[in-house]
């Protein structure tokens, strides 16, 4: 049975951390981590959560999804 609390934790495993110090946050990563801990999501349900829960959350897509 999934727990609230790993939602957080898969969103910040999720997070990449770039040679220059950048990290980014997809979403296809962020649905890999949920599912690690049983969480199974649509990608919009990933997106919804990131943009209300990530407060330093700046979309930088190149192209528009779901």
């Amino acid at each position: 049975m999934p727990r609230l609390y790993e939602i957080e934790v898969a969103c910040r495993n999720a997070i990449e951390i770039h040679p220059n110090g950048r990290r980014t946050l997809t979403t296809r990563r962020f649905l890999q981590e949920l599912e690690r801990y049983n969480w199974h999501w649509s990608p919009r349900q990933a997106n919804q959560w990131i943009e209300i829960y990530v407060t330093t959350f700046k979309d930088i897509s190149t192209q528009e999804g779901e």
